[in-house]
């Protein structure tokens, strides 16, 4: 008598139906946290040390070049280059540092470019730039703390400079640095390069305006040593140069052929 055949084999047990939105929402929220964290961590360590260098620089200097009057001698170039090379020096190790976490931006102006050429959605730009300015702030204030003297890093147009003149010159001294920000590949070197950047960048402008090509650089030691009626000119020209140096970068990759 032959065998009955054997059942048939029960069919796979179907997966449970998952939510990939769901899944998606906590890994971008802790994505957006960490780029928060990078961004405020790296703006407080690269202000911290740069208003650190410069704090030193002027408090030994004869002439403060960030203080402008009718002086009658020339502004120490040793200074103004030992300026310059802490906030360029100070960029380069820790945006390299924070590179791979949160961009390292640093700066609203870099951070609204960036968003311009559609490299970060807006709310990622809108809590970096809120990390940046709440950096900034506690940078100063820290400096303020540890070195003795009033806090002298805050940024002012000179007697001999027209605010046009502080405009045009934080917005194309900007628009240099966005430039070079843009336009230079993802490497390993690329955040000494924009240390370099910004060093040349502050020894065209620390004497004429403070150098600042980055409104959170101003806002912090503003809210610790007092506002300025020509505060205006560190957020308004340097965000003109970031809009001008999107703009450049994207009209030369559509010329490239390259899509934005």
């Amino acid at each position: 008598m032959p065998r009955p055949p054997p059942p048939p084999p029960l069919p796979p047990t179907p997966p449970k139906p998952t939510n990939a939105r769901a899944q998606r929402k906590p890994n971008r929220l802790r994505k957006e946290l960490a780029v928060f964290l990078g961004e405020f961590i790296g703006t407080f360590m690269f202000l911290f040390l740069a208003f650190a260098g410069t704090q030193i620089a002027l408090q030994s200097a004869t002439i403060n070049p960030f203080i402008f009057s009718e002086q009658a001698e020339p502004p120490e170039v040793l200074k103004l280059i030992y300026v310059a090379f802490a906030f360029g020096a100070a960029l380069a190790i820790t945006a390299a540092i924070f590179a791979d976490v949160s961009g390292g931006m640093f700066n609203p102006a870099v951070t609204t470019a960036l968003w311009l050429v559609r490299s970060i959605r807006w709310p990622r730009a809108l809590h970096s730039i809120l990390a940046q300015i709440l950096a900034s702030i506690c940078a100063s204030f820290t400096v303020a703390l540890m070195l003795p003297g009033t806090l002298k890093v805050t940024t002012s147009p000179g007697t001999s400079v027209s605010l046009v003149q502080a405009l045009l010159l934080e917005t194309f001294l900007t628009t240099q640095l966005i430039i070079t920000i843009l336009m230079l590949p993802p490497g390993a070197s690329k955040p000494m390069y924009i240390g370099t950047a910004l060093f040349v960048a502050e020894l065209a402008g620390v004497y004429s305006t403070g150098g600042s090509l980055n409104p959170a650089r101003s806002v912090g030691p503003a809210v610790v040593a007092g506002f300025q009626t020509n505060h205006w000119i560190y957020w308004v020209g340097p965000m003109i140069g970031a809009g001008l140096g999107a703009g450049i970068f994207t009209l030369v990759k559509s010329v490239q052929g390259e899509r934005v």
